[in-house]
């Protein structure tokens, strides 16, 4: 593989850190420069089989991170002040895919509109109201999708906007969506569940990626290659919770820096508050998903003692050991029915960070 296509198997969504710079607005199409990097690998002369494939393998992981994210979003709605419509649908659009693949991408996922169904949840509204895997979709209740610009580079800026369009619909009401299958086009009505409004995307690559920036949800692939759904969703809980709890936004109003000055100065104490916080929190929210709450300490079991280390991260997060401590703590506190933690944490979200991160954590002996 060479030297290009290593790098843009390396690259994850960029984040503009600025508060008038939404984050998502440079997003890099992760999806593309993945099939890009397998198929050019492959040359020119590469079967036809190798695309379906690579094609496969993406659907299959982007599904299983959408899974685990509904199950989350839907089943913790109860503590979340902003909701979306929950339909159990993963979509895509053809602009995603670099132009050299749109086409075989366009013919292996059946566009026949704007947006593609990537996905169906199982047991979800739209499963229920046969919505099925590559059929595309023209209108979602008052939202109609734009045609894509066929000569554009890959972006994901149309998925962005469709996302956020129908995140804005009503969290309970009936929708109706239009769609086609096999070149027949029809209606379906669908009763959403209320979700958490957050999108859950997968970044492509050997990084640990692990990021939630307030509407967004990212996931780095080699999640899914070494550790089973149980411990993955306790990762995908935890970036839930930043959102949950609006860190974001948070702690760019305490006005801090990222990068490599996250870890030194002011910024640390922020930093190490929201993660205890979304440690703390990530316990309820499993529970109430009805994955065991313990994951999140096996999680750390098994993850830090290999992986969780570094210069900049040991001094904006505090140790995975007082992390897991501090996790274990919350677990047996709900286990005995003592929520008060939880509670405080979600009636502070409309409030300033204070950077009181040592009355959060749970030391390990």
């Amino acid at each position: 593989m060479n030297k290009n296509c290593r790098r843009a198997m390396r690259m994850r969504g960029t984040r503009c850190r600025q508060p008038d710079c939404p984050s998502t607005e440079r997003r890099i199409p992760i999806v593309a420069l993945l099939a890009a990097c397998l198929l050019a690998a492959l040359g020119e002369g590469r079967p036809a089989f190798a695309a379906a494939d690579t094609f496969a393998a993406i659907r299959s992981t982007e599904a299983r991170l959408a899974n685990i994210g509904f199950r989350l979003a839907a089943d913790n709605a109860a503590l979340c002040d902003r909701l979306q419509p929950g339909l159990g649908l993963l979509l895509h659009t053809p602009d995603q895919y670099s132009i050299d693949l749109r086409g075989e991408a366009m013919a292996y996922f059946g566009f026949e509109a704007p947006i593609g169904v990537e996905a169906v949840l199982a047991d979800s509204p739209a499963a229920k109201a046969d919505i099925r895997e590559d059929d595309s979709l023209v209108e979602v209740g008052s939202v109609t999708f734009a045609a894509a610009d066929m000569q554009s580079e890959a972006n994901t800026e149309r998925l962005i906007a469709t996302d956020r369009a129908v995140a804005a619909l009503p969290a309970d009401a009936p929708l109706r969506i239009y769609g086609v299958r096999n070149g027949e086009s029809y209606v379906k009505s669908v009763t959403p569940v209320p979700a958490c409004r957050s999108r859950f995307e997968v970044a492509f690559g050997s990084d640990f990626t692990a990021e939630a920036d307030g509407e967004l949800v990212q996931i780095g692939s080699r999640f899914f290659e070494e550790y089973p759904e149980e411990l993955v969703a306790a990762v995908v809980a935890h970036e839930l919770a930043h959102n949950v709890l609006r860190h974001r936004e948070r702690l760019e109003d305490a006005g801090v820096s990222y990068g490599l000055l996250s870890g030194f100065g002011r910024n640390v104490r922020y930093f190490r508050q929201t993660e205890l916080e979304a440690d703390i929190l990530s316990v309820t929210l499993l529970a109430n998903a009805g994955y065991d709450p313990a994951a999140a300490a096996r999680f750390w079991r098994a993850f830090g003692p290999e992986y969780s280390g570094g210069l900049l991260r040991s001094r904006s997060h505090p140790s995975w050991k007082d992390r897991l401590t501090t996790i274990e703590t919350a677990v047996a506190a709900r286990e005995a029915g003592k929520d008060d933690m939880v509670t405080a944490l979600l009636a502070s979200r409309d409030g300033e960070l204070d950077g009181d991160w040592q009355s959060l954590i749970v030391r390990a002996d």
